[in-house]
Formats: C-alpha cells, structure tokens, sequence
C-alpha cells in the first residue's frame, strides 16, 4: 500500500503594516520512494500533480482526490528529470537533465519518447513551457542554450545565450508568445524572438542573480533574485527594473515562484529555516509569508492552477504539496 501523509496547516498572515493578511491552507503528500527528490511540479489537464523523481529515475502522479500516488519509471537509466510541463492532450513532457534529451510520456499507456538534443555541448536541459501555438520552449543550463522544440515534426532548434556563462534558467512565455527567460550566471533577463531565436537581453542591478521567473495579466517580467534575496520585476517595454526586498532579508534566497490568474506574485524563500511561501500583491506592494509545515527542503518550482491554487515540489523532504488561499 502506497503510504501516505497529508499535513495541512492553516495560518493567518503576519499583522504587520507591510504584509497582507489572508488564510491559506497548505497541504503535503509524502512520496512513496525514498529520496526520489521531487524537482519540479506540472498540472495536468485533469487537474493532477504531476512531479519529477529526479534521483529516482521516474516521473509521478498524485490523485487529489484519493491521495493515490502513482509512479512512472523512465526507459533510460539515470536520465535525472527535471522540468515537467502537461500539454493539452495530457501527455507530460519534461527534460533529461543527465541524459540530454526530451522526453513524452503518455500516461495512458506508460510508453515514453524520446528527443535527443541536436547538439552534444547542449547536454543538461533545464525547465520547458508551451506557448499557445504549442510550440515547447526550454533552457539549457550549463550548455549556456535555448531552444524550442516542435511536438508536430520533433525538430529541435537551439540558440546559444549571448553572455558566455549565462545559465539559462527559469523560462515563462508571455500573452503575445514571447519567451523570457532568467540567465542566473549574471544579472540579466532573456527574451526570444519566436519566429528568429534572436536573444535579447535586460541588464538587471548589479550581483542580481534570477532564477525563477513568471509573467502576470499585463505582461510584466517578475523574477526571484536568489542571490540579493529581493522580488524583482521587469517592463519590456522600458527595461525599467523595479525591486522589493523579500520577508526574509538578504538571506531569504527567494526560489521556485508562480504567477496566479489574479495576478498575484508567490515565491518561496528556500535560505529561511523552515522554508517560507510567500505573497506579493503588485496592486498594494505588500507582502504575506508563511512557513511550510515540512520545512520545505527547498522548493525549487511552483505551478499555479487555473483555479489559482498552486503546485509544489519540496525536494530536500520528499513531499509535493498545494496551497489554497481560503
């Protein structure tokens, strides 16, 4: 029998004059493997959890409403999956962090494909989204590349980041499906022409470090600063950089975030003991904050629903989670 542990907590936000109140409920499931080190979280169409194993070689599903979990193991050994994203028809797609590839699942039968990079140097691909044409988009850490991938034909193309050492990172699409993305090996965002692969980049403050990234209703850029421990959010239009410095201070490390459809900001300070979820309301500039119940382990991605809840993974305690705001 699958074990199971749901822990739900629900907390009041701090009263504080720069926080904003509200009640959230979190809740956590345990996985049923052992150290299977659950990077990234996806919703699927169905409304599921979907979550990579990446220390264990598979991809998982959680039933919300059973609490059933169910695993998925990859053909290839040692792939370390890492970015997880659904497509319409439910099929999960997520990347091959040691293996350089691509993968699709279909759930329904269990058999994965596989879409190897066209180029050795791009061995590590990090985190992929689709756009509304569903063209996939992904980053490619350490190779320093983006690049999109073409689900109709398979093809891959890839573009070298400008900056050498760039880190291509955490990867949203816009309403006009225009990709950006965090380069965390310098204080710069990324934008991709969709049709060329042209990279532009926004310089950000001096020793900013983005990691994560999300886009609200109105197209602005909002990025976690891991390294400065601020929220960060980018115009396009201007290149005008705007900064809040988050909860936890300077060493809050500010990581896995996720834009709702009301256009609230939430994020998770993975360098506060326990880890922290956080809130940050664009309209007032004030902030709520939350411990996880776990402690997080570090929350290295979130999701959010179309419902407005949102999807997490806490790797370092082998636990995915949700939080609702009630």
């Amino acid at each position: 029998m699958i074990r199971q542990l749901l822990l739900v907590v629900l907390i009041l936000g701090l009263n504080c004059p720069h926080l904003l109140a509200a009640e959230v409920q979190i809740r956590e499931w345990a996985l049923p493997t052992a150290r299977a080190f659950p990077h990234d979280p996806a919703v699927a169409p169905d409304g599921a959890l979907w979550y990579t194993g990446m220390q264990a070689n598979h991809l998982g599903r959680l039933d919300l409403a059973s609490g059933e979990i169910r695993e998925y193991p990859l053909p290839t050994p040692d792939s370390g999956p890492h970015g997880l994203v659904a497509d319409r028809q439910g099929n999960i797609w997520f990347t091959a962090n040691a293996k350089g590839y691509i993968g699709k699942l279909d759930p329904r039968s269990g058999q994965v494909r596989e879409y190897p990079m066209p180029d050795p140097a791009a061995g590590d691909p990090h985190t992929l989204i689709f756009d509304a044409k569903g063209i996939l988009w992904f980053t490619i850490q350490r190779g320093n590349f983006v690049g999109r991938l073409d689900p109709a034909t398979g093809k891959i193309d890839l573009r070298s980041s400008p900056t050498p050492g760039s880190r291509p990172y955490g990867i949203v699409v816009d309403s006009r499906g225009v990709p950006f993305f965090c380069e965390f090996g310098t204080n710069k965002i990324g934008r991709i022409d969709p049709d060329t692969l042209a990279v532009t980049e926004y310089l950000l403050p001096e020793g900013a470090r983005p990691r994560r990234i999300a886009v609200t209703p109105d197209d602005l850029i909002w990025y976690t600063d891991y390294a400065r421990g601020y929220l960060g959010r980018l115009d396009p239009n201007t290149g005008k950089v705007s900064e809040w410095p988050s909860p936890a201070g300077g060493r809050g490390a500010p990581y896995g975030m996720a834009s709702t459809p009301d256009g609230m900001l939430w994020y998770s300070e993975s360098g506060a003991d326990p880890n922290t979820i956080v809130r940050f309301d664009p309209r007032t500039g004030k902030f709520a904050s939350w411990a996880i119940p776990s402690g997080g382990g570090v929350v290295r991605h979130m999701v959010a629903t179309p419902q407005g809840d949102l999807y997490l993974a806490c790797s370092g305690v082998n636990k995915v989670g949700v939080v609702s705001v009630e």
